[in-house]
C-alpha cells in the first residue's frame, strides 16, 4: 500500500514532513517567519481512508510551550466544519519530546490541527456578512506589512466605549471563534443583550489583529516576527502597524472597557488575567475587574478563578501588553480571556475537548456578563 501524503500549502498550514511509511509519518514543526516560536501545527492527510494513522511530530521539548503538549488530544476534521479530537500521547523521551497522533479515517483525507482553524476567508466573510447589519459601520484602520487590511466593526449609540479586539497571536483561533459568536450575538436584532449593549455602548471590535501571522500560519508574531501584544507601549510602523493602527483608533475614542481575547497552550481552563501591577492603580479600578469576574463565573460553568496566571505585584506590571498599557492609559477597566487549547479540566468533552462551538457559547455569556456589569456602573 502505497504511502500517505501529507500537504500544509494552504492558508494557515505548518508541518514539515521528516518521513513517511505507509501510514505513519514522522514530522517537525516549522518556525515563525523570523522568529523562534513554533508550536501551531494545521495539515492535511491524503491516502488515509480506511487506515490507523500514526503521526508523530518530533523536537517539542524545544517548542515555545513544552507544557502544552502533556494531556493535549490534537484536533481532526474530516469535513472541515466539526471539529474533534484525535487520541495523541506525548513522550518528553522521545526524539526531543514526540507528540504521537493516532487516528481511523473513514475519509480518504483528513485535517489536523493544534486547534480548529479559523481561515482568513472565514474572516472576511465574517466582516462582510456583519457590515451588511443594520447599525453596524465598517472601518478600515490600516494595513498590515503584508498589505492585508486591519478590520474594525462598529455599532452601538452608548456612551460606554467598548473595545473587544482578538488573535493578537494568530495560533490562537479559539479568539475568533469567540468574536464570531460575539458578532452573532451582536447583530441579531433578537437577541436581548446585543439589544441592550448596543443601547448602552459605543461598540468597536476587531476580530483578528494579526492577519500576516494568521495566513502565514504562525503560532505567536506577525510577517516579520513581532509578538504584538509586546509592542503597546511604543509600537512601530515598521514592526508592528497592527497595533499602531488599533491604538491610534483607541485614543480617538477612549476606552472604558476592553477585552483582549486569546488562547492559554499550558492551562486546562478558561481564565480572565487583569492588570493588578500597574503603577497609580485605583481601587474603583480594580474592584470593576473583579466584580466583571465574578459575574461571568455566575453566569456560566465553563469559566473559573482557581487557575490562571500569578498576579503581578505593585508597579511591576509590563505597559508593553495591551490589558495593562490600556488599564494604565486610559483607566480603564481592561482584562485578557484565556481559553485552553486542551479540554476544560472542570467541564471534560472526550468527544471536542475545547471547541469553536464552546468559544461561541462562552463569547455570548461574557457579553451578558457585561451588560450585567454596566447596570451598576
Amino acid at each position: 500500500m502505497s504511502d500517505i501524503q501529507i500537504d500544509c500549502a494552504f492558508d494557515s498550514g505548518n508541518i514539515e514532513v521528516l518521513s513517511t511509511d505507509g501510514a505513519s509519518a514522522r514530522l517537525a514543526l516549522r518556525k515563525d517567519h523570523m522568529s523562534e516560536f513554533r508550536q501551531w501545527f494545521h495539515f492535511r492527510v491524503s491516502g488515509a481512508a480506511g487506515r490507523e494513522l500514526e503521526l508523530k511530530i518530533a523536537d517539542l521539548n524545544a517548542s515555545a510551550y513544552p507544557g502544552g503538549w502533556t494531556d493535549y488530544d490534537a484536533c481532526v476534521s474530516e469535513d472541515r466544519a466539526y471539529w474533534g479530537r484525535a487520541s495523541s500521547t506525548f513522550d518528553k523521551d522521545e526524539d526531543g519530546g514526540t507528540l504521537t497522533i493516532s487516528y481511523a479515517s473513514d475519509s480518504d483525507i483528513a485535517y489536523f490541527a493544534y486547534f480548529a482553524p479559523y481561515s482568513m476567508e472565514r474572516h472576511h466573510d465574517l466582516v462582510a456578512e456583519s457590515a451588511l447589519c443594520e447599525g453596524v459601520s465598517y472601518r478600515r484602520l490600516g494595513t498590515t506589512l503584508d498589505g492585508q487590511p486591519v478590520d474594525c466593526l462598529e455599532m452601538g449609540e452608548g456612551d460606554k466605549q467598548v473595545w473587544l479586539y482578538a488573535r493578537q497571536h494568530p495560533g490562537e483561533t479559539q479568539a475568533e471563534w469567540w468574536m464570531e459568536g460575539a458578532l452573532e450575538c451582536l447583530t441579531d436584532p433578537a437577541d436581548p443583550v446585543g439589544r441592550s449593549l448596543r443601547q448602552k455602548c459605543s461598540l468597536h471590535i476587531v476580530p483578528n489583529c494579526n492577519p500576516d501571522g494568521s495566513r502565514r500560519g504562525h503560532l505567536r508574531t506577525n510577517a516579520v516576527g513581532t509578538n504584538l501584544n509586546r509592542e503597546w507601549e511604543s509600537p512601530s510602523a515598521e514592526k508592528s502597524p497592527e497595533v499602531l493602527c488599533i491604538r491610534d483608533a483607541m485614543d480617538e475614542t477612549g476606552v472604558d472597557f476592553a477585552m483582549d481575547v486569546h488562547g492559554d497552550e499550558a492551562i486546562p481552563a478558561v481564565f480572565l488575567a487583569g492588570f493588578e501591577g500597574i503603577a497609580g492603580l485605583k481601587d474603583e479600578q480594580q474592584a470593576d475587574y473583579l466584580r466583571y469576574r465574578s459575574i461571568l463565573e455566575r453566569r456560566t460553568p465553563d469559566f473559573q478563578t482557581a487557575l490562571g496566571y500569578g498576579i503581578t505585584p505593585p508597579g511591576k506590571a509590563k505597559l508593553t501588553m495591551s490589558t495593562t498599557q490600556l488599564a494604565h492609559r486610559f483607566g480603564c477597566c481592561s482584562m485578557t480571556l484565556e481559553m485552553p487549547f486542551k479540554d476544560n479540566r472542570d467541564l471534560p468533552d472526550p468527544e471536542q475537548g475545547w471547541s469553536p462551538e464552546r468559544c461561541k457559547l462562552l463569547a455570548r455569556e461574557c457579553l451578558a456578563s457585561l451588560a450585567e456589569w454596566l447596570e451598576i456602573n
